[in-house]
């Protein structure tokens, strides 16, 4: 594992998928342990798709391939390629693995930049196909956080605080094998505070699109903000196991991409929030999360 760390925060980060796996602030670990009972995972990089594919199956190039949802990246060993002791960067190639589920050229990069109180997360892709060939990809963040105060007897476990513009957003709603459903339904929250109760993801995540949001605060039970995920993402994900009762954690994931709807049958390129890179191209985005 690589380590990062400055006055206020360490952050350690594996090679295997390029996967946070510790945010500490004095003495408190804000990052999920990834406990298998609830989920195995920590902050997985989901590439190059978010999401899951109607019946596990997508098309390209005229041929039909096979995927699991969020994509392969999260279970494949990067290559720590720069670590200076406040940032560490990892790649990931294409390879004769990764074409089997994936036909494209890619070089993934994933950025860990320590800034005071924030850590940046740093994405790129570049296309360096030979052959002319366009790639389409998604990518998306699964960081899990845990309660400042976790109480599996409460009546609310926290708040989520949004900055949209108004206090109701347009929620889109998972449906039929982990795919969107058609229509929307409405979120309200009080003054931007969403409370997160029992019943808050008996329906799988919240799902808000068309960037109506680009600051996610995770707050204590008096409304008090402890972890902050700022982003330009155009789609972020809520969520927190459903099981008849509180998981120890919640995932703020902001996503350049999501889902396929409900019965989506057309090409890989034309899926909802899909990005493109001509061959020589490079996308270069990130997001930022701020211990409080």
């Amino acid at each position: 594992m690589e380590t990062i760390s400055n006055e206020l925060l360490t952050v350690g980060i594996a090679e295997h998928g390029a996967e946070l796996q510790s945010i500490m602030r004095g003495g408190r670990e804000y990052l999920w342990h990834g406990d298998p009972s609830y989920w195995k995972r920590r902050s997985p990089v989901l590439f190059p798709i978010v999401g899951s594919v109607w019946d596990g199956r997508y098309r390209l190039g005229g041929h039909e391939y096979a995927m699991s949802q969020h994509g392969f990246a999260r279970d494949m060993d990067f290559k720590c390629v720069a670590n200076d002791g406040t940032e560490a960067r990892f790649r990931l190639e294409s390879s004769d693995e990764s074409r089997r589920l994936f036909p494209c050229d890619f070089v993934l990069e994933i950025g860990y930049r320590l800034q005071g109180d924030t850590l940046q997360v740093l994405w790129q892709v570049d296309n360096p196909s030979a052959g002319g060939e366009v790639l389409h990809f998604q990518i998306g963040a699964h960081p899990a956080f845990n309660y400042k105060d976790y109480d599996p007897e409460a009546d609310v476990q926290g708040y989520f605080r949004l900055d949209a513009s108004g206090d109701v957003c347009d929620l889109s709603l998972i449906g039929e094998k982990g795919c969107l459903k058609q229509g929307k339904a409405e979120l309200a929250t009080d003054g931007g505070f969403l409370p997160i109760t029992r019943n808050t993801f008996d329906g799988d995540a919240l799902v808000l699109e068309n960037s109506q949001v680009h600051c996610v605060e995770l707050c204590d039970r008096q409304r008090r903000p402890y972890v902050k995920v700022g982003f330009e993402a155009p789609v972020v994900g809520l969520w927190s196991p459903a099981r008849g009762g509180y998981a120890p954690f919640v995932c703020i994931e902001p996503w350049y991409g999501r889902c396929d709807r409900e019965h989506f049958t057309g090409d890989f390129g034309e899926k909802d929030w899909m990005q493109h890179l001509q061959p020589g191209e490079r996308f270069s985005v990130s997001y930022s999360i701020t211990i409080l």
